[in-house]
């Protein structure tokens, strides 16, 4: 098993289940924070937070093939292992698991994964891909892992919704946490992709959470929703943003349409838009 001088860095199925079964024995709890690499503070974060919860860390590293589609970013996707392990020994984590493509799926593979209503919109609707991939790669790393506790940020929120009902419908024994989204000064989420963004577009994608914050009250003032939304998509517009693929609020606990048109419940706003080529998300609760 290769390491780093302060990590030890799992590559196959057998090393990462041979460490783990080991502290099992010595009675230790094990946390678990799934990434594709390219690690900053939110990542950090999630690890530093696994370490409350659980004895062991694992987190890791892989840049998950099954959730891009042909044209999307995988083959420009950042990769960084060294310093991502530097920063994972920094955030005391135990192990990083850096599997390759070959070990995750064999080539005679063929099963998939699909989770249904929460998939779908949204993230579905444009990337109808993603959460296919993402199911099939986050139930093959907790099988791999069999973690007590896994933790994802809530920037990716529909997301984590999909994982907490696939985990929950195929009964995986492991506690799923969400944790709010990491921002820089200005308020723009934490992401792997904002290393694309020039200095211009870097200072129009910080305005996006002001127009979701502005929003959600709105929203939170019973206002009807189809306004509040189509008037979000015209200010992320005048704010500098090329294209806007979707402005929503939706309830907090699976995603669905608020029927009425107002909120009568727990809420979350949700957007995804485009500066020059890149995809930027967000969300908040209302």
């Amino acid at each position: 098993m290769p390491d780093t001088p302060d990590l030890p860095i799992a590559r196959t199925i057998a090393d990462l289940r041979q460490t783990v079964s080991g502290w099992r024995r010595q009675g230790f709890t094990v946390g678990f924070v799934p990434t594709m690499g390219a690690l900053h503070d939110g990542h950090l974060t999630l690890v530093r937070e696994a370490g409350q919860r659980a004895d062991r860390v694992v987190a890791s590293v892989f840049v998950n093939p099954t959730q891009f589609a042909a044209h999307e970013d995988l083959g420009a996707y950042p990769r960084q292992q060294a310093r991502d392990a530097e920063l994972l020994a920094g955030a005391g984590c135990a192990l990083m698991y850096a599997p390759s493509v070959e070990e995750m799926y064999p080539a005679d593979a063929t099963t998939t994964v699909s989770v249904g209503a929460p998939a779908e919109g949204l993230e579905g609707a444009f990337r109808p891909q993603m959460f296919g991939g993402v199911a099939l790669v986050v139930a093959k790393l907790l099988n791999q892992v069999q973690p007590d506790v896994a933790l994802f940020g809530e920037k990716d929120f529909q997301q984590l919704i999909v994982i907490r009902r696939m985990v929950r419908d195929l009964d995986i024994p492991v506690e799923i946490v969400g944790l709010p989204t990491i921002r820089d000064g200005h308020g723009l989420a934490l992401s792997s992709r904002n290393a694309y963004l020039s200095p211009d577009e870097l200072e129009v994608a910080r305005r996006l959470n002001g127009v979701l914050a502005q929003a959600g009250v709105r929203a939170a003032g019973g206002s009807p929703l189809p306004a509040i939304e189509d008037g979000a998509r015209e200010a992320l517009l005048r704010a500098g943003f090329s294209h806007v693929d979707y402005v929503a609020v939706r309830r907090a606990d699976d995603l669905a349409a608020f029927e009425g048109g107002t909120v009568d419940g727990p809420a979350r706003i949700l957007a995804a838009a485009w500066l020059g080529k890149t995809r930027l998300i967000d969300n908040m609760a209302v």
